[in-house]
C-alpha cells in the first residue's frame, strides 16, 4: 500500500509541474544544497573579522528559522548578552565577507545542481514552460552558484528573478512570489512553487502557490502539511508519466 501511495504521489507531482505555465523556484536547498557552503562561509567571515563565534550545525538549523543573512548575523549578535555591539556598517562587512568567501568555495565545484534540478528545467523549457526564481538569498550568491552549474548566461532562462534585497519583507512573507506573478502577470493558481522549506512554503502559500516540496538537509523535518506534494527530490519525477 505504500508503495501505492508512493506512486499516486510521483504522478499527482508531475501532473501538478506539467500543468502549471510557470514554475518558481527557490535557490538555497532546493536548487543546490548550498546552505552547509553557507555555514562554512559565515564562518569564515567571524574569524577575519576577529570575533569568537562558530556556527556549527545545529546552531545554523536553529538560524535559519530567520531568513537572510544580515538577519541571521542581527539575531545571533542579539543573543550574545556580553556581546560587543555590532553596528550596521560591521553587519554589511560581515556579510560581504561571507558572501565574497561563499563565491570562492561554489567556484571550487562542490556544489553541484540537487538531483533532478537540470532535467525539470529542460524539460520545462522544452514545454514552453516559463520559470522564474523567488529567494531570501543576494543576487551576487544566485549568480556564483547559477554560473558555476548553469553557464554565465544563465539569467537568460530565468524571465523573473527575486532575490532577498528586492524586497522589503523576507520570506515567510509572501512579498517575493507576490512580485514575480506581478511580473509574470500570471494567476497564482497557474504557477507551482518550488520549494524546500517551512518558510518558502508559507511564503508561497500567502501568495496562493500551490507548492512543490523537495526535502533538502537543514529543512527535511519541516512541517510540509500544506504543500501539494512532497518529494525528496526532484528526480523521482523522472519516469513518472
Amino acid at each position: 500500500m505504500q508503495a501505492e501511495a508512493l506512486a499516486a504521489a510521483l504522478c499527482d507531482a508531475a501532473e501538478l509541474i506539467r500543468r502549471a505555465s510557470a514554475l518558481i523556484f527557490d535557490v538555497d536547498g532546493t536548487l543546490a544544497e548550498t546552505e552547509e557552503l553557507h555555514r562554512q562561509a559565515f564562518n569564515e567571515a567571524f574569524l577575519r573579522h576577529g570575533l569568537a563565534w562558530h556556527w556549527d550545525r545545529a546552531v545554523y538549523k536553529d538560524l535559519l528559522l530567520v531568513t537572510g543573512g544580515k538577519e541571521r548575523i542581527r539575531a545571533y549578535h542579539a543573543r550574545q548578552r556580553a556581546a560587543a555591539p555590532l553596528s550596521d556598517v560591521d553587519i554589511a562587512e560581515l556579510h560581504r565577507i561571507k558572501t565574497a568567501h561563499y563565491a570562492e568555495l561554489v567556484e571550487t565545484g562542490c556544489c553541484p545542481l540537487r538531483p533532478g534540478v537540470a532535467g525539470l528545467l529542460a524539460a520545462a523549457r522544452s514545454r514552453g514552460q516559463r520559470l522564474a526564481i523567488a529567494t531570501t538569498t543576494s543576487r551576487g550568491n544566485i549568480d556564483a552558484l547559477l554560473s558555476r552549474a548553469l553557464g554565465k548566461r544563465w539569467a537568460a532562462d530565468f524571465e523573473a528573478i527575486v532575490a532577498g534585497d528586492d524586497v522589503r519583507h523576507k520570506k515567510p512573507a509572501p512579498d517575493a512570489y507576490l512580485v514575480i506573478l506581478g511580473r509574470l502577470g500570471l494567476e497564482a493558481s497557474s504557477c507551482v512553487a518550488i520549494e524546500d522549506s517551512a518558510n518558502g512554503l508559507l511564503a508561497a502559500s500567502r501568495a496562493d502557490i500551490p507548492v512543490l516540496i523537495t526535502r533538502s538537509m537543514f529543512f527535511r523535518d519541516d512541517d510540509f502539511a500544506d504543500a501539494r506534494c512532497v518529494l525528496e527530490d526532484l528526480s523521482e519525477l523522472a519516469g513518472s508519466g
